[in-house]
């Protein structure tokens, strides 16, 4: 455990947390996450920030989409062994943040997960829940089943409900096939949409609902 820590950790309790915040595009993810880095700085506290490799905008910084931006300490490949990644870098380190953290590997999230623990060290990951299939991400699930507390932040879809999903659209056509993968900027034409369930289905999926209620009445 990390002997030079004596404080109680932020997120309350004595023991470090594993925080998950997840929402879909457009909800305040990374101004959250410099947020908190910026408090944690003002009280005397020391942050690592993290992001997968594969998210390559923004090269080796996490930016906003208001403007913000901010460089990471770490960029994470898929296979990277985060125990051997973190060796000797962890002295005074008070909070670990992870930014697009769907993209992580579940043994990494598991690994992040023991690191609070013994390190006694808060951890709090930003990510999307689902991928534009309405499925969840391979590190979402695993912050799901692990995470000791998990919130939720809110955007709209463009008909004021509460945006929960993601659309993603190639030449303005939504798409539900193709890689899980696809950063927004990286490839020509592609664009991810903030989607109520309602929107989702109807618009994504294609779901018709005149006829399915004729089929079930």
């Amino acid at each position: 455990m990390n002997e030079n820590k004596t404080n109680i950790n932020w997120l309350g309790g004595l023991m470090a947390k594993l925080l998950f915040k997840y929402a879909t595009m457009n909800s305040g993810k990374t101004i959250d996450l410099l947020r908190t880095a910026y408090n944690y700085e003002e009280n005397n506290g020391k942050v690592l920030i993290i992001k997968p490799k594969i998210d390559t905008k923004g090269d080796n910084k996490i930016t906003s989409r208001v403007g913000l931006e901010r460089e990471v300490d770490f960029l994470i490949c898929y296979d990277d062994e985060l125990f051997e990644l973190f060796k000797g870098k962890l002295d005074k380190v008070d909070a670990i943040l992870v930014d697009e953290a769907q993209f992580f590997s579940k043994k990494q999230i598991d690994d992040l997960s023991i690191i609070s623990k013994v390190m006694n060290i808060d951890v709090i990951c930003y990510g999307l829940r689902v991928n534009f299939r309405g499925e969840l991400f391979e590190g979402s699930k695993k912050l799901f089943e692990v995470a000791d507390s998990i919130d939720e932040l809110v955007t709209l879809c463009k008909c004021r409900n509460i945006a929960r999903f993601v659309g993603r659209k190639e030449d303005g056509i939504f798409k539900i096939d193709g890689p899980e993968i696809l950063i927004d900027g990286s490839v020509k034409n592609v664009e991810y949409v903030p989607l109520c369930k309602d929107c989702y289905l109807k618009e994504v999926k294609n779901i018709d609902y005149d006829n399915i209620k004729k089929i079930l009445e």
